[in-house]
Parts: C-alpha cells; sequence; structure tokens
C-alpha cells in the first residue's frame, strides 16, 4: 500500500518598518582619501566576515594606528569604493581623508566624488550593529523612499570610541539620487 503525508500548513508573518529610520541627507564636495583595501567576494554574505576579519587583522598589525596618525584625529573611513556585479566582488578599504602622498606599499589613494548622501546613525558594538543598518538600508529604506543609489562610493564613519561599547555611534553615507 502506498501512503503520503502532508506536512502541516503554517503561516510566517514577518512585520518590517515597525521602527523608523534616523536620517538626514547631506550635500559633500569630492575629497580624497588614503588607506589599504581588499577585493571580497559578495556570495552568501563573505564580504561581512571577510570585512570583519580585514578590521580585526589591521588593528594588531598597527594599519589603523598608522591611519589614526595619518589623518591627524579624522574618523576612520570603511570604503565600499567599488562593486562589480557581474562577478560578485567589491573592493573595501579602510582609510582616512587624507592629501598626503602614499608614502608605504600597501596603501592607496582613491577620490570620493562630489554626491548627495543619506547618513544613517549606527549605535551599538561593531560588527553587527553597522551590519543590521545596512540590512535596513536596502531592505526598508530604499523600498520606502523617493530615493535610489547613485552608483558611487558608501562610507562607514567610525569616530574615535570604544566601537565595541554598547553605546558607539558611527554612520553610514550612501550616495543618493531622487527616482
Amino acid at each position: 500500500m502506498q501512503l503520503k503525508a502532508f506536512p502541516r500548513i503554517s503561516f510566517h508573518l514577518s512585520l518590517k518598518g515597525d521602527k523608523d529610520m534616523d536620517y538626514k541627507i547631506i550635500e559633500k564636495e569630492s575629497f580624497s582619501v588614503l588607506g589599504r583595501t581588499i577585493l571580497t567576494s559578495t556570495k552568501d554574505g563573505e564580504n561581512q566576515r571577510q570585512i570583519s576579519r580585514f578590521w580585526q587583522e589591521s588593528h594588531k598589525d598597527g594599519t589603523v594606528d598608522k591611519l589614526v596618525q595619518i589623518g591627524a584625529g579624522q574618523d576612520l573611513l570603511g570604503i565600499c569604493l567599488s562593486m562589480d556585479h557581474a562577478k560578485e566582488q567589491l573592493t573595501y578599504m579602510i582609510g582616512v581623508r587624507s592629501g598626503a602622498e602614499v608614502q608605504e606599499a600597501g596603501y592607496v589613494q582613491a577620490v570620493i566624488p562630489a554626491a548627495t548622501w543619506a547618513v544613517f546613525p549606527s549605535v551599538g558594538p561593531m560588527p553587527g550593529a553597522i551590519q543590521k543598518v545596512w540590512e535596513r538600508i536596502f531592505q526598508e529604506w530604499f523600498p520606502a523612499t523617493g530615493y535610489e543609489h547613485a552608483e558611487g562610493p558608501e562610507l562607514e564613519v567610525y569616530p574615535a570610541g570604544d566601537a565595541w561599547s554598547e553605546d558607539y555611534r558611527c554612520e553610514v553615507w550612501i550616495p543618493i539620487v531622487k527616482k
């Protein structure tokens, strides 16, 4: 005798948009940055893991201290410099604003073009807090507003402080254009 099993029918309700998102719109002229880069895969969230490791290694090997010194008190930047959608890769930089010439191997310069930016605060320990902000920007904010991505670099702005504390504040900057 042949038997059939039918799985229980269940409903999964997901509520989005129940939390407001603070943001501001800023116009900013172009500026130069100096830092170190990695090329990372965006497949299956690999970029989140690789970027987190890149930050850890940069703290351990003195890169972050050197950039803080070069930046003379400026905020550290995490920059998604370029995205290759076809290859599912992005180039990520840990850097600072700087007009200084590259003096050492491994450091590169880039120019962040003038843009209109949507700036989102992130509060909480890194990297989890900022990763949640990134998710909400693309899953909730863009669909709910009259803006779209301007296809330029994206910035994470990290002021001095304990990045692993519950009240650490940083920002995500996304270049935008009106639809």
